[in-house]
């Protein structure tokens, strides 16, 4: 496969991408832990939850501590949650696929930030179920700001924000005249606005499109296999985030598949 001419700057640029990923997806565990708790990414210093024992520098080197712990904590012997070296390899993969699909540094830059927020997104709504505004509103703002470098015009940028948040806020809104319960939490409506502002409103239309799709299809293997009802429900945040990503990714190929 051939590089992007940018990752030729330095040897085995790859290799150190992934090793980067591999770093920030590590910080991402402690985002994604820290933030919903209103926690601060700096202080304390991470420590076992069972045994509340500092983890030492050399427990704390992105999935091979992982391996050589043999995924247990060295005081304590609990194991340890397999979620931590998933994300800091989602993390170097992610990396490694911007870079590889990004024709420059600055916007391959770009695409890994929207990746790890994405990231965040994802694991915060399903273990709390909530998306916070921490990540959605500077990313609305970012979003917009960036969008030239990423191939998308500040109207379509601007149009994605506006239909973004106004559909779901739409939905929203007759869900809850309908039923009498909210069908989706505000989050949600930030993150179709985030998305709208990154991906341009052709893009956050796939994006919502191709995210129902998947939740939907998960939401009947939830019915069919494990007895749930049709009155469950499922955090939005998990599906549309992958779909985003995809069309980060794909751009106007996957979109154009839709008529």
């Amino acid at each position: 496969m051939l590089l992007p001419t940018w990752m030729n700057a330095l040897p085995f640029m790859p290799l150190l991408i992934l090793v980067l990923g591999l770093c920030l997806g590590s910080f991402m565990n402690v985002v994604i832990h820290r933030f919903p708790l209103g926690i601060s990414l700096s202080r304390p210093r991470s420590r076992c939850p069972e045994c509340k024992e500092p983890i030492l520098p050399r427990d704390n080197i992105p999935v091979f501590s992982y391996l050589l712990l043999r995924g247990r904590c060295r005081h304590c012997k609990t194991p340890i949650s397999m979620r931590y070296p998933l994300v800091e390899l989602l993390g170097a993969i992610s990396l490694l696929t911007a870079a590889l699909m990004s024709d420059h540094f600055a916007t391959a830059v770009l695409r890994s930030t929207f990746l790890l927020a994405m990231m965040a997104v994802v694991f915060i709504d399903l273990d709390h179920g909530i998306i916070p505004d921490m990540i959605t509103i500077p990313g609305i703002i970012v979003g917009f700001a960036i969008a030239p470098a990423l191939g998308i015009s500040w109207v379509d940028s601007g149009l994605g924000i506006v239909i973004g948040a106004g559909w779901l806020l739409l939905v929203f809104t007759i869900y809850k005249i309908i039923r009498g319960v909210d069908g989706m939490g505000g989050g949600d409506i930030k993150l179709a606005a985030m998305l709208g502002a990154w991906l341009g409103w052709q893009g956050m239309l796939t994006s919502l499109l191709l995210g129902s799709l998947i939740g939907t299809a998960f939401g009947l293997y939830i019915i069919f296999k494990h007895k749930g009802s049709g009155q469950s429900t499922l955090p939005y945040g998990p599906f549309l985030g992958p779909a985003a990503a995809a069309v980060l990714l794909l751009g106007s190929r996957l979109w154009t598949w839709f008529p």
